[in-house]
């Protein structure tokens, strides 16, 4: 199998450009091998840039880091104390007002846990996950409709100008991070209601249709994501309407318009895999008018679990930070 790193750019079409950008740290900034891994109880949750090493260095009694990793001190024995602990250093950053993530701040936590058990080690404030590179969830909802005359289209929203992420931009029709105490199906079924005014039996068409990963970067900092995605049909006399003052408006597009959207700088980078993994599995991408149709699909799949799947005793035994990277 070709290597993905070796296709270059001029035989990319347009639509394996934007998969290369939403996985720019997989395909770029992991193989360089500057950031350590992040470990917390013997397990690898994430990775660590230089950038953000500077501040963790000035609490040496939580961070215990080393010449191959970075470790969350092992005398914090349960949830509670970690996340305590790990809150206090991040308090005292965030009055720093030096780190652009942390000016995000959201009072949302997410769920640390370690790769394939999913034991939950910890909780921190969703702002903060991509400082240490930490796996990250969300639901992503693709609303759609069958026009007589236009074919497939798809509901798309433009973000709130006072998001704290991605103000203003193009983004699938319903979308939110999955925050601790929430389950899946819960999450979509509250964002559904909160963005688009979706109750009823209407919610009950919620299709799941599997998930996405991506591994994407910005200099906010790390984003391995992972996008639990539902397929919502609507009925054609249906006009969302936001509930949550976090949506600016609503547009109803043809696939070609959709695309042709994606592809703009308007339009929110992490989003577009939801758009492109939906025009695949009904049909308007495929192998024979997008000729870099493989590599799409890998780049919407990129395992993530297995880049984490590091343990301390690997780290130190074989003394290769990217001994479960390549």
């Amino acid at each position: 199998m070709k290597d993905m790193t070796s296709i270059s750019k001029t035989n990319c079409s347009e639509l394996a450009l934007l998969a290369r950008k939403f996985n720019c740290f997989y395909l770029s900034g992991l193989r360089q091998g500057i950031c350590k891994p992040f470990l917390v109880a013997g397990h690898q949750v994430g990775l660590i840039r230089p950038d953000v090493l500077k501040y963790l260095r000035t609490f040496p009694e939580v961070f215990r880091i080393t010449g191959e990793y970075v470790e969350l001190n092992p005398a914090f024995r349960n949830y509670q104390e970690r996340t305590s602990k790990v809150a206090e250093v991040l308090q005292n950053l965030r009055k720093e007002n030096e780190i652009c993530a942390l000016k995000g701040w959201r009072d949302e936590c997410f769920e640390v846990s370690t790769p394939f058990h999913h034991e939950s080690l910890l909780e921190m404030d969703r702002s903060a996950v991509c400082l240490f590179g930490i796996r990250n969830y969300g639901i992503s909802v693709n609303g759609y409709l069958f026009h007589p005359s236009k074919g497939l289209c798809i509901w798309l929203q433009q973000r709130s100008f006072t998001k704290q992420t991605w103000p203003g931009k193009w983004d699938c029709f319903v979308s939110g991070g999955l925050a601790v105490g929430f389950g899946i199906l819960e999450t979509a079924i509250k964002e559904v209601a909160e963005e688009a005014s979706v109750v009823g039996e209407l919610v009950k068409k919620l299709v799941p249709a599997g998930c996405v990963s991506f591994y994407f970067e910005s200099e906010r900092g790390l984003f391995p994501n992972t996008e639990y995605v539902y397929d919502l049909e609507l009925p054609s006399e249906f006009v969302p309407k936001n509930a949550d003052g976090e949506v600016e408006t609503f547009e109803l597009l043809t696939a070609e318009e959709c695309v042709q959207r994606a592809l703009t700088p308007q339009f929110k980078t992490t989003g577009a895999p939801v758009l492109l993994d939906f025009l695949i599995r009904r049909g308007y991408i495929n192998p024979e008018n997008e000729p870099n149709y493989r590599h799409i699909v890998e780049l919407l799949h990129v395992p993530l679990q297995t880049i984490y799947n590091s343990s301390l005793r690997d780290i130190t035994s074989n003394g290769d930070v990217q001994n479960s990277e390549s």
